[in-house]
């Protein structure tokens, strides 16, 4: 059994697939459609879905199901980088897995009431007319479907799943699940030729009750399953059904991981004789598999494990790829009591000379993907996957490499569901724009949500950041902008009194002047966090809290500093902090631009004027940045995806920014536009994310910014990094 790479092995590896003097090959989003074009007469915030992805035999046409709108979905892809809606199929109950055979998809669906006598079936669809020409009953609850090498033949794992309201989900609850074969004719399937394999009995764990995920065949008609909740594999002879060979999954002693939900991220800990759970498996030859071992009743191993088919484990992951999403900022920290970033949907595709292995991580929103060797397999990238990746699908004949994100989030005004496409191509990969270096204990430097920055006085193209509430323990960031993609080199946890400080929520970084910082915090009075300014040491020492004065506290709301800049030197030096939104005593369509001089003690305000929002949006600050005779602002509405509308960098000249006692009418400072942001947001060809909240100047005069992924928390975990040349 191989063990996982050194961490300084994996951090190597990332950095080699975006410093390649060779011409290598890597994958990159050149598309990402929202599923929801396909359904144009449901109702806005109709809650959509992609789950299993594939594709028509000439790779010209994705079918994916969609079980929340009961139905499969069509996407044009004759130009990958310009998918168009090709239609929907609607069907009744919710279709679990999709296949296609010629001209015809076939469709599993599940119809189930009563979990004790779960009903589905099987449909065939003609792709050109969109008519469903058969239906055959399979007796119970379906999950995937998998084809033959020769398109013979299908196999579906008849899961029958169990009721996880009822006794806290224990297992066993039958009927117990089987392996459904159907033999194919003429491109079409014949009901008669319908034949059962009993999964019963065969697993160590829960036995009684076979629940089968995933199947795929090998080009020998042997036919591999996940017993997910059993922890167990099984593997067939197509043909006969019989079962050639049946071993446990296993179990992994996970060590270094970060294993409760606290708000930090913290890989010290373990997780010892953790059950695989696998949940999607395929073969990589006629005698090797792999496993994603998501989990679901009992465990979850957090990686992939490549077993053959006798049972033996030739390789196993451990906790890596949580590494490598730790070093992306993609580390789910409030799944880390559970299973981590759950490795889910999985592939195998041959590109060339070259295999590819493809594992998408549902909580982390990542595909991780690695080139088969033979022996251990040798990690080549991370692309960036929607939300919820679960379907996977490599098209090699196109170069093509697709995701279908299952998570769909419209219903509360975020990103819906998405099918991404990605191409391979020479080159360097797109993404990451920004990763983590590893710690003094050779661990990754965890990171995310990062909500402020500023440039070093005298270094160009290093960087300090601040990350919002997103974490427990409020941290400024060092990022080397010069490295490619930039890294961050360094964390400083903020101390009170020696102990990480609570009830923060950065928001604002800019320099003292003296080698620390001051830090801008929006408050919350319903948590109790306070509106204020924190004076701390390069150390990250709070050396001096200053509180909001009354005159401002009086017509406070929950949207308050977005970001703080310094003005002039020593006693002279004055910070301005940007105010979100309006608060109570403000004109509709101004926020407050707010002063405060430190040598002093004096408090003032100016007002800016926000651009009007679209309807049911809000418009709002999210940055200021002093540099040269301007004050450079970031404004944004609250939309994300193709409702987004306003994503900019403006300027207000210095001279106007003369505050006024608070409490009065202010006067209102002019703007310019500097530059639209939305393109930029658009470069990397997924959707538009909400949140651009850094914009840093370096010691050369470069901008820089920087977007907030939320702490991968109803978000894809996309961080974008990126400059605008010199100012």
């Amino acid at each position: 059994m191989h063990t996982p790479k050194l961490l300084t092995g994996l951090t190597v590896a990332l950095l080699a697939t975006t410093a390649s003097v060779h011409a290598a090959e890597y994958f990159n989003r050149i598309a990402s459609f929202p599923v929801a074009l396909n359904n144009p007469d449901a109702e806005e915030g109709t809650e959509n879905s992609a789950e299993i992805i594939t594709a028509t035999e000439d790779g010209m046409t994705l079918v994916y199901s969609n079980a929340l709108l009961g139905g499969i979905g069509f996407i044009d892809i004759t130009d990958p980088a310009a998918p168009k809606p090709a239609g929907f199929v609607k069907l009744d109950g919710g279709p679990t897995s999709v296949t296609v055979i010629g001209g015809k998809a076939l469709v599993t669906s599940d119809t189930t009431e009563d979990f004790t006598a779960p009903t589905g079936y099987l449909s065939v669809i003609d792709i050109a007319t969109k008519a469903v020409e058969v239906t055959c009953d399979l007796g119970g609850q379906p999950d995937a479907i998998a084809k033959n090498a020769d398109a013979s033949l299908v196999a579906i794992s008849m899961e029958n799943q169990r009721n996880e309201d009822l006794n806290d989900g224990e297992i066993p609850q039958l009927p117990s699940g089987n392996i459904t074969f159907f033999d194919v004719a003429n491109g079409t399937i014949d009901c008669a030729s319908m034949r059962v394999t009993e999964l019963a009995g065969v697993a160590d764990f829960a036995g009684e009750d076979a629940e089968p995920e995933y199947t795929d065949f090998n080009s020998a008609n042997e036919l591999a399953v996940t017993l997910q909740e059993n922890n167990h594999i099984v593997i067939l002879n197509g043909e006969t059904g019989e079962i050639i060979n049946d071993f446990s999954a296993g179990t992994v002693d996970l060590e270094g991981i970060d294993a409760t939900e606290d708000g930090r991220l913290s890989f010290t800990e373990s997780q010892p004789g953790r059950k695989r759970e696998p949940d999607a498996i395929q073969w990589l030859d006629n005698d090797r598999i792999v496993i994603a071992n998501e989990g679901d009743y009992e465990g979850g191993s957090r990686g992939f494990t490549i077993f053959n088919k006798d049972g033996t484990v030739l390789y196993e992951s451990g906790p890596s790829m949580e590494y490598i999403a730790a070093q992306l900022g993609h580390y789910p920290e409030g799944r880390s009591d559970a299973k981590g970033v759950e490795p889910e949907g999985m592939e195998v595709g041959t590109f060339g000379e070259t295999k590819f292995i493809f594992v998408n991580q549902e909580r982390s929103s990542l595909v991780a993907i690695y080139k088969d060797t033979g022996a251990e397999p040798e990690y080549w990238q991370s692309i960036p996957s929607g939300i919820g990746p679960e379907g996977a699908l490599a098209i090699p004949s196109r170069n093509l490499y697709v995701t279908a994100n299952e998570t769909d989030l419209s219903p509360d005004g975020l990103a819906g569901a998405h099918v991404m496409i990605f191409e391979l191509s020479e080159g360097e990969p797109a993404y990451p724009q920004i990763m983590s270096d590893l710690d003094a204990d050779g661990k990754p430097i965890g990171w995310a949500a990062l909500s402020g920055a500023v440039g070093d006085a005298e270094k160009p193209g290093i960087l300090y950041a601040v990350s919002d509430s997103a974490f427990s323990e409020a941290a400024i960031y060092e990022i080397d902008a010069t490295a490619k993609p930039a890294r961050i080199v360094k964390k400083t946890i903020i101390t009170r009194n020696g102990v990480p400080a609570q009830k923060l929520d950065l928001e604002g970084i800019t320099l003292d002047g003296e080698g620390g910082f001051w830090l801008a915090s929006e408050g919350d009075t319903a948590k109790l966090t306070p509106h204020a300014l924190f004076h701390v040491n390069a150390d990250g020492e709070i050396e001096d809290e200053i509180a909001f004065p009354a005159a401002l506290l009086a017509n406070e709301t929950r949207s308050g500093s977005e970001g703080i800049t310094a003005i002039g030197e020593g006693d002279d030096l004055t910070l301005w902090i940007a105010i979100q939104r309006e608060w109570k005593d403000d004109p509709k369509g101004q926020v407050k631009l707010v002063s405060y001089k430190p040598s002093t003690e004096e408090w003032g305000a100016v007002a800016y004027p926000l651009e009007a929002p679209a309807e049911g949006a809000w418009v709002g600050l999210s940055e200021i940045t002093a540099h040269g005779d301007y004050v450079y602002i970031i404004e944004r509405d609250n939309q994300i995806a193709e409702n987004a509308k306003l994503k900019a960098l403006y300027r207000v000249p210095v001279a106007e920014l003369a505050g006024v006692e608070l409490g009065g009418e202010l006067p209102v400072v002019s703007k310019e536009l500097v530059r639209d942001l939305i393109p930029d947001l658009k470069s990397l060809n997924g959707y538009v994310v909400d949140k651009v909240e850094s914009f840093a100047v370096d010691a050369s005069g470069a901008g820089y910014v920087i977007t907030d992924n939320d702490g991968v928390d109803d978000s894809s975990g996309e961080t974008y990094f990126w400059s605008i040349g010199a100012l």
